[in-house]
C-alpha cells in the first residue's frame, strides 16, 4: 500500500549572544529556550516510539547550552533573577522590570495567576507613571516567576520541586531563588545527552548548520542577491568562499565530537542555498540538503504542484551530488503561525486532513508520497496552549495510529523513492526565495560594508601573535551570521533590536581589538534607524459614517479613532497581514467600524469570514458577530448581542463592502450604556483558519463612546 512518509525537521538555534572579550552573555535567550524547548521538543518523543523525525542543530547554540550546562556562563539577567530583592537598587529594579515580561501575556504570563497579577500592576505603573508599586516580596515574586514560566511543560508536571513552585505561585524565598537557579543548570546540563541518546537509539536524525548560521551564499558572493532580485541595492561586494567553508567544516566537527558521528544532513541557515554552497557541501561529505519549495518553483521555472513537491530531488553538477527536499511552505507556516490559536485535537485533524488531500492523487497513482515540514522548532511554542504539548501530542497520536502515515527521518525518507535529477539549484532562502531580509535594505547595507571592512583590516593585519589572531576570526566569523541582519532593514522587530545592534558592533569592535587596532568611529554609532511603531489613537470626536463600503466623503471619518498595523514580525518570519488598518468610533448611538486591507487582497477577501466581538470595558457584556465575504459584497451570518439575544437584529446591524469594509452596532442592542466605553477585537478566518487578527494580542479600547467627551 503507498506510504505517507511525513520528514519533520525542527530547526533549534539562537545567535551567539557571548561576547569574546568581556565573557558576558549579552541576551538570556539560549539559555530561556533551553529551559523551555530543547530538551522538551525531544523528550516527548518517547511517549510515541513510531514517530521518527530529524532535529537541526546549530552548533553555536549547542555550544552555549554547554557553557550553561557546565556553569562557566556568565548571565546577567541570571544574576539579576538570583540578587536578593531586598538588595536591589534602582537599577536593578529598573532592569528586571524591563527584563522580565517578554513572554506572551496570553500563553505564558497571565497562565499563572500570580505572573499575570504582577504584569497588570507593571503596566499600570507604565500608563500611570507611578512608581514603586513593588516591595521585595513582589520583586521576588518577579524574579522567580520570570524564569519559572519557562520552564518546560516536562519539569512543570514531573519535577516535585518545579511543581511546588507552581502550585504556591506566590511568596517565594530566597531560598527558592538560589535553587531556582541551579535548578536552570541541572536542566541545561540534560538536553545535549538527550538528543545524544535518542539519536543513539534511531528515533532521530541530527542535521547541522554552519557554525554561527551565516547566509552561505552570501558569504561566498553577496552580489548573488542580485540574481534572485534584480536590481536590488547592493554594498560593496562581500566575497569570502573559504568563510563559507570554514563555517560547514567547523559544524560538522563540532557535531562529530557532540554526538559520536558527523552529520549526514545539511538545513543551511535560512534554507538559503547556491550552486557554490552545494559543492561545498557535498565536497565535505554532507549527502542532503533541505530548503523550500519557492526555491523549488525558481529552480524549474514554475509553480510546483504536490506531485512535484511530495518527493526527493537529486542535485548534480559534475562529480558532487546531494539529496534535496524542499519543504512544504503552507504546512510548515500553519504549524508556525495558524494552529496556536486553535483547540490542539482540532489543529491536529485539520494539518493532517490537509496532507491526506494532497496525498490524494499521488497514492491513487500507486506512489509514495514524501512531505518534508520544516520549521523553527522552539519559538513558536510560547503562543500555544501549554507550549504546545497538547498540539504535539494529539498530532504524533494520530500519526501513529494511521496505516497510511509513517514520520521517518529525512535520511529515510530520501530512501523511499527515487529521486528526481536536477542540474542547478536557483539562489534563494525560505523567505520568497531571494535574500532580501539580510541584503539590500540601507541598515543591513552599511552592516555587510562594516563587515566587509572589518574582515580587510583581519587580511592586512599579520603581525599579531597566532591567539589573538584565532579570536580575531572567530569574531568575525560570528559577525557573519545572519540573525544581525535579520533586525536590520524594514522586516522584523524586537524589544531586544538595539541589544542585537550593538552586540553585533561590539563583535565586529572586538576584531580590531584583538588585531591591536583601534576600532574604527563608525562602530560606536547605532546602525538601526528610528522603528515606526503601530499607530493606535482613540477616538478624538464624533462620527457618523454612511455604511456603504466606501470612503463617500473624506469628512465622514474624521474625528474616527485609528488603529495601523505594525507589520514588522518577530523572531519568526511569515505572518499573514491582510488588514492594514481600521478605524472606529461612535456617534453616541451607535459603534463603527471601518476596515481597509492591502492593495491586492480584493479577490482573496472572497470565501473569507469575518470575526468581530465587542464587549463593555469590564467585560461582562459580549457581542459578536460574523460576516460572509462573497464577491463585491458581505452578509451577515451570525450575529449575537448582548442586549438583543432573542430580538431582530436587523435594524441593529449593518454592513456593506466596497473599497473598504464598514459595519454599524447598535450601542443598546449591545448593552452598552449611553457614554460607556467597549473594547473590540476584528479577526479574519479562512476554511475554519484563523488568517489575521487585529490587533494581535489583547483588544483595542474605547474610553467612551459619548462624542462630547471624546473632544475632551
Amino acid at each position: 500500500m503507498p506510504q505517507i512518509y511525513l520528514c519533520f525537521l525542527w530547526h533549534m538555534h539562537q545567535p551567539f549572544y557571548k561576547d569574546l572579550i568581556s565573557g558576558e552573555y549579552k541576551l538570556p535567550w539560549t539559555r530561556m529556550h533551553a529551559l523551555k524547548d530543547y530538551y522538551g521538543m525531544v523528550r516527548i518523543l518517547e511517549e510515541f516510539p513510531q514517530i521518527r523525525q530529524t532535529f537541526n542543530l546549530v552548533p553555536s547554540m549547542m555550544a552555549q547550552v554547554a557553557e550553561y550546562a557546565s556553569g562557566e556562563a556568565v548571565d546577567p539577567f541570571l544574576q539579576a533573577a538570583l540578587r536578593p530583592a531586598e538588595s536591589l537598587t534602582e537599577q536593578d529594579r529598573a532592569f528586571l522590570l524591563r527584563h522580565s515580561f517578554y513572554s506572551d501575556p496570553h500563553h505564558m504570563i497571565h497562565r499563572y495567576p500570580r505572573y499575570g497579577e504582577l504584569y497588570d500592576v507593571w503596566q499600570r505603573e507604565k500608563s500611570s507613571g507611578l512608581r514603586n508599586l513593588f516591595g521585595a516580596q513582589e520583586f521576588r515574586d518577579v524574579q522567580v516567576w520570570s524564569q519559572l514560566a519557562w520552564f518546560d511543560e516536562e519539569f512543570q508536571a514531573n519535577d516535585p520541586e518545579v511543581r511546588a513552585w507552581v502550585e504556591r505561585g506566590r511568596n517565594f524565598t530566597l531560598a527558592d531563588q538560589r535553587r531556582m537557579g541551579e535548578k536552570q543548570r541541572e536542566i541545561a546540563a540534560q538536553v545535549l545527552p538527550e538528543y545524544q541518546k535518542v539519536a543513539a537509539s534511531g528515533q532521530i536524525e541530527i542535521s547541522t548548520t554552519p557554525y554561527y548560521h551565516p547566509i552561505l551564499p552570501l558569504l561566498c558572493d553577496s552580489n548573488i542577491a542580485g540574481v534572485s532580485h534584480p536590481n536590488v541595492p547592493l554594498p560593496p561586494r562581500f566575497r569570502y568562499p573559504l568563510d563559507a567553508r570554514r563555517q560547514l567544516l567547523l559544524a560538522r566537527e563540532y557535531c562529530a565530537r557532540t554526538f559520536g558521528v558527523a552529520p549526514v544532513g545539511l538545513w543551511p541557515s535560512e534554507g538559503s542555498v547556491s550552486d557554490e554552497v552545494f559543492t561545498q557541501a557535498a565536497e565535505l561529505g554532507f549527502e542532503w540538503v533541505g530548503t523550500d519549495s519557492g526555491v523549488l518553483d525558481r529552480t524549474l521555472s514554475r509553480s510546483v504542484p504536490v506531485e512535484g513537491l511530495y518527493r526527493p530531488y537529486r542535485w548534480q553538477q559534475q562529480d558532487h551530488r546531494l539529496g534535496v527536499i524542499f519543504r512544504d511552505h503552507f504546512l510548515s507556516d500553519l504549524i508556525g503561525f495558524v494552529y496556536s490559536k486553535m483547540e490542539a485535537a482540532a489543529a491536529a485533524a485539520d494539518f493532517l486532513r490537509r496532507i491526506g488531500d494532497n496525498c490524494a492523487g499521488i497514492l491513487g497513482s500507486g506512489r509514495d508520497a514524501l512531505v518534508p515540514i520544516i520549521l523553527d522548532g522552539e519559538n513558536a511554542w510560547e503562543y500555544y496552549d501549554r507550549n504546545g504539548r497538547p498540539f504535539l501530542r494529539e498530532l504524533y497520536r494520530r500519526i501513529s495510529e494511521d496505516p497510511r502515515m509513517r514520520a521517518v527521518t529525512v535520511s529515510e525518507g530520501l530512501r523511499t523513492m527515487a529521486p528526481e535529477p536536477i542540474d542547478h539549484i536557483f539562489p534563494g532562502s525560505w523567505i520568497s526565495a531571494n535574500f532580501d531580509v539580510w541584503i539590500g535594505a540601507e541598515e543591513d547595507n552599511q552592516a555587510w560594508a562594516q563587515l566587509l571592512r572589518a574582515r580587510e583590516a583581519f587580511d592586512s593585519t599579520t603581525t599579531v601573535p597566532e591567539p589573538k589572531r584565532s579570536m580575531a576570526l572567530e569574531e568575525l566569523l560570528i559577525a557573519e551570521g545572519s540573525d544581525w541582519c535579520w533586525w536590520y532593514g524594514p522586516e522584523h522587530d524586537s524589544a531586544n533590536r538595539e541589544e542585537f545592534d550593538q552586540l553585533y558592533r561590539s563583535h565586529l569592535a572586538n576584531v580590531y581589538r584583538f588585531l591591536n587596532l583601534m576600532p574604527p568611529e563608525e562602530l560606536s554609532r547605532p546602525i538601526l534607524r528610528l522603528a515606526v511603531p503601530e499607530v493606535h489613537v482613540e477616538p478624538s470626536g464624533g462620527i457618523s459614517p454612511v455604511v456603504d463600503g466606501e470612503v463617500t466623503s473624506y469628512f465622514e471619518w474624521i474625528g474616527a479613532g485609528v488603529y495601523r498595523v505594525d507589520e514588522r514580525s518577530g523572531s519568526m518570519h511569515g505572518k499573514k497581514f491582510v488588514v492594514q488598518e481600521v478605524q472606529f468610533g461612535s456617534d453616541g448611538v451607535n459603534f463603527y467600524l471601518r476596515v481597509d486591507f492591502h492593495a491586492g487582497y480584493e479577490q482573496e477577501l472572497s470565501g473569507m469570514e469575518a470575526r468581530l466581538t465587542a464587549q463593555s470595558l469590564d467585560g461582562a457584556l459580549s457581542s459578536y458577530v460574523a460576516i460572509a465575504f462573497s464577491p463585491g459584497a458581505v452578509r451577515f451570518t451570525d450575529t449575537r448581542l448582548a442586549a438583543l439575544p432573542q430580538g431582530n437584529p436587523a435594524k441593529a446591524v449593518e454592513c456593506a463592502l466596497g473599497r473598504v469594509l464598514e459595519v454599524r452596532i447598535s450601542l443598546q442592542a449591545m448593552g452598552i450604556a449611553a457614554g460607556s466605553g467597549l473594547r473590540f477585537q476584528f479577526s479574519l478566518w479562512h476554511s475554519g483558519l484563523p488568517l489575521d487578527a487585529v490587533p494581535q494580542q489583547g483588544w483595542l479600547a474605547m474610553r467612551t463612546t459619548n462624542p462630547v467627551e471624546m473632544a475632551q
